[in-house]
Protein backbone atom coordinates (compact mmCIF):
# COMPACT_ATOMS: atom_id res chain seq x y z
CA UNK A 1 0.00 0.00 0.00
CA UNK A 2 1.22 3.19 -0.94
CA UNK A 3 0.99 5.93 1.77
CA UNK A 4 0.30 8.65 -1.36
CA UNK A 5 -2.77 6.59 -2.03
CA UNK A 6 -4.33 6.05 1.63
CA UNK A 7 -6.64 8.39 2.73
CA UNK A 8 -5.54 9.89 5.85
CA UNK A 9 -8.72 10.65 6.67
CA UNK A 10 -8.92 6.65 7.63
CA UNK A 11 -6.41 7.03 10.09
CA UNK A 12 -8.53 9.03 12.57
CA UNK A 13 -11.35 6.54 12.22
CA UNK A 14 -8.90 3.68 13.34
CA UNK A 15 -7.37 5.85 16.31
CA UNK A 16 -10.89 5.81 17.28
CA UNK A 17 -11.20 2.27 16.93
CA UNK A 18 -8.29 1.38 18.83
CA UNK A 19 -9.09 3.80 21.55
CA UNK A 20 -12.78 3.06 21.90
CA UNK A 21 -12.35 -0.62 21.42
CA UNK A 22 -16.08 -0.74 19.67
CA UNK A 23 -17.51 0.19 16.48
CA UNK A 24 -20.28 2.28 17.99
CA UNK A 25 -18.62 3.48 20.76
CA UNK A 26 -16.27 4.77 17.93
CA UNK A 27 -19.09 6.64 15.88
CA UNK A 28 -20.19 8.35 18.56
CA UNK A 29 -16.62 9.92 19.43
CA UNK A 30 -16.16 10.71 15.59
CA UNK A 31 -19.83 12.27 15.74
CA UNK A 32 -20.44 9.29 12.48
CA UNK A 33 -22.72 7.27 11.91
CA UNK A 34 -22.09 3.64 12.64
CA UNK A 35 -22.59 2.34 9.11
CA UNK A 36 -20.22 5.46 7.76
CA UNK A 37 -17.39 3.96 10.62
CA UNK A 38 -17.96 0.44 9.28
CA UNK A 39 -17.44 1.72 5.83
CA UNK A 40 -14.32 3.47 6.53
CA UNK A 41 -13.22 0.28 8.38
CA UNK A 42 -13.44 -1.65 5.23
CA UNK A 43 -11.57 0.54 3.33
CA UNK A 44 -8.68 0.54 5.94
CA UNK A 45 -8.64 -3.29 5.66
CA UNK A 46 -9.02 -3.15 1.76
CA UNK A 47 -6.09 -0.74 1.59
CA UNK A 48 -3.77 -2.35 4.42
CA UNK A 49 -4.29 -6.15 3.45
CA UNK A 50 -5.41 -7.07 7.24
CA UNK A 51 -8.76 -7.50 9.19
CA UNK A 52 -7.21 -4.78 11.76
CA UNK A 53 -10.06 -5.89 13.91
CA UNK A 54 -11.93 -8.77 15.05
CA UNK A 55 -14.48 -9.10 17.12
CA UNK A 56 -14.55 -10.00 20.95
CA UNK A 57 -17.33 -9.72 23.01
CA UNK A 58 -19.13 -7.07 23.26
CA UNK A 59 -16.30 -5.01 21.25
CA UNK A 60 -13.72 -5.49 18.99
CA UNK A 61 -9.87 -6.57 19.34
CA UNK A 62 -7.21 -5.51 16.91
CA UNK A 63 -4.88 -8.01 15.18
CA UNK A 64 -1.20 -8.13 15.51
CA UNK A 65 -1.00 -6.03 12.70
CA UNK A 66 -3.18 -2.87 13.90
CA UNK A 67 -1.39 -3.42 17.45
CA UNK A 68 2.25 -2.80 15.48
CA UNK A 69 0.78 -0.19 13.47
CA UNK A 70 -0.63 1.61 16.62
CA UNK A 71 1.99 3.24 18.29
CA UNK A 72 3.73 4.90 15.39
CA UNK A 73 0.15 5.63 14.15
CA UNK A 74 -1.16 6.83 17.24
CA UNK A 75 1.71 8.75 18.30
CA UNK A 76 1.95 10.49 14.73
CA UNK A 77 -1.59 11.49 15.25
CA UNK A 78 -1.15 12.78 19.05
CA UNK A 79 1.83 15.17 17.87
CA UNK A 80 -0.24 16.39 14.89
CA UNK A 81 -2.55 17.19 17.10
CA UNK A 82 -0.92 18.59 19.31
CA UNK A 83 0.27 21.12 16.49
CA UNK A 84 -2.62 21.83 15.54
CA UNK A 85 -5.03 22.37 18.53
CA UNK A 86 -5.14 25.24 20.94
CA UNK A 87 -6.96 22.61 23.72
CA UNK A 88 -5.35 20.02 26.00
CA UNK A 89 -6.67 18.39 28.47
CA UNK A 90 -8.13 20.73 31.18
CA UNK A 91 -9.10 18.56 34.33
CA UNK A 92 -10.55 21.25 36.00
CA UNK A 93 -13.06 21.25 33.57
CA UNK A 94 -13.06 18.07 31.65
CA UNK A 95 -16.69 15.76 31.87
CA UNK A 96 -15.14 12.06 31.67
CA UNK A 97 -15.10 8.99 32.95
CA UNK A 98 -12.46 6.64 33.91
CA UNK A 99 -12.61 2.42 35.36
CA UNK A 100 -9.70 1.62 37.57
CA UNK A 101 -9.40 -2.42 37.91
CA UNK A 102 -8.05 -3.25 41.17
CA UNK A 103 -8.66 -5.43 44.32
CA UNK A 104 -10.47 -4.33 47.51
CA UNK A 105 -7.19 -4.05 49.37
CA UNK A 106 -5.57 -2.05 46.73
CA UNK A 107 -9.04 0.03 46.22
CA UNK A 108 -8.91 0.38 50.18
CA UNK A 109 -5.65 2.19 49.63
CA UNK A 110 -6.42 4.41 46.80
CA UNK A 111 -9.86 5.23 46.26
CA UNK A 112 -10.06 7.91 49.19
CA UNK A 113 -7.18 10.09 48.77
CA UNK A 114 -7.62 9.48 44.77
CA UNK A 115 -11.46 10.43 44.95
CA UNK A 116 -10.65 13.75 47.35
CA UNK A 117 -7.73 14.78 45.31
CA UNK A 118 -9.86 14.57 41.97
CA UNK A 119 -12.48 16.26 43.65
CA UNK A 120 -10.48 19.49 44.05
CA UNK A 121 -8.88 19.08 40.90
CA UNK A 122 -11.17 17.84 38.89
CA UNK A 123 -14.27 17.89 40.19
CA UNK A 124 -16.80 16.54 37.11
CA UNK A 125 -14.81 13.17 36.83
CA UNK A 126 -16.47 10.01 37.63
CA UNK A 127 -14.51 7.02 39.01
CA UNK A 128 -15.52 3.17 38.90
CA UNK A 129 -13.81 0.33 40.14
CA UNK A 130 -13.95 -3.18 38.79
CA UNK A 131 -12.73 -6.27 40.60
CA UNK A 132 -9.27 -7.60 39.68
CA UNK A 133 -8.34 -11.26 39.12
CA UNK A 134 -4.85 -10.89 38.16
CA UNK A 135 -5.39 -13.44 36.25
CA UNK A 136 -7.33 -11.12 33.44
CA UNK A 137 -5.17 -8.19 33.59
CA UNK A 138 -4.56 -8.49 30.35
CA UNK A 139 -8.04 -9.46 29.20
CA UNK A 140 -9.31 -6.51 30.51
CA UNK A 141 -7.36 -3.97 28.93
CA UNK A 142 -6.89 -5.86 25.65
CA UNK A 143 -10.98 -5.40 25.66
CA UNK A 144 -11.20 -1.87 26.74
CA UNK A 145 -13.14 -3.02 29.81
CA UNK A 146 -11.01 -0.67 31.94
CA UNK A 147 -8.73 2.08 31.46
CA UNK A 148 -5.92 1.09 34.11
CA UNK A 149 -5.33 -1.89 36.24
CA UNK A 150 -3.96 -1.59 39.76
CA UNK A 151 -2.18 -4.97 40.90
CA UNK A 152 0.62 -7.13 41.05
CA UNK A 153 1.53 -9.66 38.46
CA UNK A 154 1.15 -13.44 38.15
CA UNK A 155 3.74 -14.14 35.82
CA UNK A 156 6.00 -10.67 34.47
CA UNK A 157 7.60 -13.05 31.49
CA UNK A 158 3.87 -13.44 30.29
CA UNK A 159 2.98 -9.73 30.43
CA UNK A 160 1.78 -8.74 27.06
CA UNK A 161 3.45 -6.82 25.03
CA UNK A 162 1.13 -4.58 24.11
CA UNK A 163 0.54 -3.88 27.89
CA UNK A 164 2.69 -1.00 29.53
CA UNK A 165 3.44 -0.95 33.36
CA UNK A 166 4.83 0.99 35.97
CA UNK A 167 5.89 0.36 39.44
CA UNK A 168 3.94 1.56 42.67
CA UNK A 169 4.73 0.44 45.69
CA UNK A 170 6.29 -2.71 47.40
CA UNK A 171 3.75 -4.55 49.65
CA UNK A 172 5.05 -5.49 52.66
CA UNK A 173 3.29 -8.77 54.56
CA UNK A 174 2.96 -10.15 57.78
CA UNK A 175 1.60 -13.15 59.49
CA UNK A 176 -1.73 -12.11 61.16
CA UNK A 177 -3.52 -14.15 64.17
CA UNK A 178 -6.18 -12.50 66.34
CA UNK A 179 -5.11 -11.08 69.65
CA UNK A 180 -5.47 -13.78 72.28
CA UNK A 181 -4.48 -16.93 69.91
CA UNK A 182 -2.60 -19.89 71.25
CA UNK A 183 0.71 -18.57 69.09
CA UNK A 184 -0.13 -14.94 69.58
CA UNK A 185 2.71 -15.13 72.96
CA UNK A 186 5.98 -16.39 70.95
CA UNK A 187 7.60 -14.15 70.03
CA UNK A 188 8.49 -15.83 66.67
CA UNK A 189 6.87 -18.59 64.99
CA UNK A 190 8.99 -21.83 63.90
CA UNK A 191 8.92 -22.73 60.46
CA UNK A 192 7.05 -26.02 61.37
CA UNK A 193 4.73 -24.16 63.59
CA UNK A 194 3.83 -22.01 61.24
CA UNK A 195 3.32 -24.53 58.28
CA UNK A 196 1.29 -26.64 60.52
CA UNK A 197 -1.52 -24.09 61.44
CA UNK A 198 -4.32 -23.78 60.01
CA UNK A 199 -4.28 -21.24 57.46
CA UNK A 200 -6.77 -18.56 55.18
CA UNK A 201 -5.69 -16.83 52.62
CA UNK A 202 -6.99 -14.87 49.60
CA UNK A 203 -7.43 -15.51 45.52
CA UNK A 204 -8.98 -13.35 44.03
CA UNK A 205 -9.70 -15.18 41.24
CA UNK A 206 -11.40 -17.62 43.52
CA UNK A 207 -9.97 -21.12 42.09
CA UNK A 208 -6.35 -20.94 41.48
CA UNK A 209 -3.72 -21.09 44.51
CA UNK A 210 -3.06 -18.36 46.02
CA UNK A 211 0.87 -17.02 45.23
CA UNK A 212 2.25 -17.65 48.73
CA UNK A 213 1.41 -21.24 48.17
CA UNK A 214 3.43 -21.48 44.50
CA UNK A 215 6.25 -19.85 46.43
CA UNK A 216 6.13 -22.73 49.34
CA UNK A 217 5.77 -25.64 46.64
CA UNK A 218 9.35 -24.28 44.95
CA UNK A 219 11.04 -24.87 47.83
CA UNK A 220 9.30 -28.09 48.30
CA UNK A 221 6.85 -27.19 51.17
CA UNK A 222 3.34 -26.79 52.06
CA UNK A 223 1.41 -25.49 54.36
CA UNK A 224 -1.75 -26.27 56.24
CA UNK A 225 -4.03 -24.12 54.23
CA UNK A 226 -7.73 -24.76 54.95
CA UNK A 227 -10.13 -21.93 53.35
CA UNK A 228 -9.46 -19.37 50.90
CA UNK A 229 -11.54 -15.93 50.63
CA UNK A 230 -11.93 -14.15 47.04
CA UNK A 231 -11.88 -10.74 49.10
CA UNK A 232 -9.06 -9.54 51.75
CA UNK A 233 -11.82 -7.81 54.06
CA UNK A 234 -13.26 -11.04 54.31
CA UNK A 235 -9.53 -13.17 54.96
CA UNK A 236 -8.76 -10.34 58.36
CA UNK A 237 -12.50 -10.61 59.35
CA UNK A 238 -11.85 -14.78 59.36
CA UNK A 239 -8.53 -13.89 61.29
CA UNK A 240 -10.10 -11.62 63.87
CA UNK A 241 -12.82 -14.46 64.49
CA UNK A 242 -11.15 -17.94 64.71
CA UNK A 243 -8.05 -19.17 65.43
CA UNK A 244 -6.67 -19.38 61.33
CA UNK A 245 -3.73 -17.35 60.74
CA UNK A 246 -2.80 -15.91 57.39
CA UNK A 247 -0.26 -14.06 55.27
CA UNK A 248 -1.60 -10.76 54.24
CA UNK A 249 -0.73 -7.15 53.87
CA UNK A 250 0.78 -5.72 56.89
CA UNK A 251 -0.84 -2.45 55.87
CA UNK A 252 -4.02 -1.88 57.64
CA UNK A 253 -4.76 1.34 57.44
CA UNK A 254 -7.67 1.13 55.67
CA UNK A 255 -8.88 -2.08 57.97
CA UNK A 256 -9.14 -0.36 61.09
CA UNK A 257 -12.27 -1.93 62.48
CA UNK A 258 -10.21 -5.52 62.46
CA UNK A 259 -6.59 -3.90 63.33
CA UNK A 260 -7.02 -3.63 67.03
CA UNK A 261 -8.02 -7.00 67.15
CA UNK A 262 -5.41 -8.03 65.27
CA UNK A 263 -1.68 -9.27 66.24
CA UNK A 264 1.15 -9.37 63.74
CA UNK A 265 4.11 -11.57 64.06
CA UNK A 266 7.30 -11.87 61.08
CA UNK A 267 6.58 -14.40 58.44
CA UNK A 268 9.65 -17.39 59.07
CA UNK A 269 9.10 -17.46 55.27
CA UNK A 270 9.58 -14.89 52.99
CA UNK A 271 8.54 -14.60 49.94
CA UNK A 272 9.95 -12.75 46.98
CA UNK A 273 8.85 -9.05 47.58
CA UNK A 274 5.11 -8.29 45.68
CA UNK A 275 5.03 -4.92 43.47
CA UNK A 276 1.46 -3.19 42.61
CA UNK A 277 1.73 -1.65 39.46
CA UNK A 278 -0.31 0.32 37.74
CA UNK A 279 -0.56 -1.65 34.02
CA UNK A 280 -2.30 0.13 30.71
CA UNK A 281 -2.96 -0.42 26.93
CA UNK A 282 -0.16 1.22 24.69
CA UNK A 283 -3.57 2.19 22.80
CA UNK A 284 -4.12 4.42 25.12
CA UNK A 285 -0.60 6.13 25.17
CA UNK A 286 -1.06 9.19 24.01
CA UNK A 287 -4.75 9.76 24.85
CA UNK A 288 -4.28 13.31 26.82
CA UNK A 289 -7.09 12.26 29.73
CA UNK A 290 -5.99 8.68 30.16
CA UNK A 291 -2.10 10.12 30.14
CA UNK A 292 -2.97 12.52 32.74
CA UNK A 293 -4.82 10.01 34.86
CA UNK A 294 -1.59 7.93 35.01
CA UNK A 295 0.38 10.82 35.68
CA UNK A 296 -1.76 11.34 38.68
CA UNK A 297 -1.69 7.78 39.93
CA UNK A 298 2.15 7.47 39.28
CA UNK A 299 2.28 10.87 41.42
CA UNK A 300 0.06 10.27 43.98
CA UNK A 301 1.13 6.21 44.92
CA UNK A 302 4.62 5.61 43.41
CA UNK A 303 7.18 5.35 46.25
CA UNK A 304 10.71 5.13 45.43
CA UNK A 305 12.20 2.31 46.90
Amino acid sequence: MSFRALDLNLLKVFEALMTEGSVTRAANALRMTQPAVSNALARLRDALGDPLFVRSGTGIRPTQRAAALWEPIGEALERMRGALDEQVFDPARAQTEFSLSMSDYVSSLVMPDLLKHLGGIAPKARVHTVPNTVLEIGDQLEENRVDCVLSVYVNEAQQPAAIRSRSLWTVDYACFMRRGHPLAAQKRLSIRTFLNAAHVDVSLAGKTLPSYDLFLASRGLSRNLVATVNHYSAAYEVVRQSDLIAVLPSDLRSQSRQAPFLHAMPIPLRAPPRIVSLFWHQRNDTVPAQRWLRETLVGMFAKSE
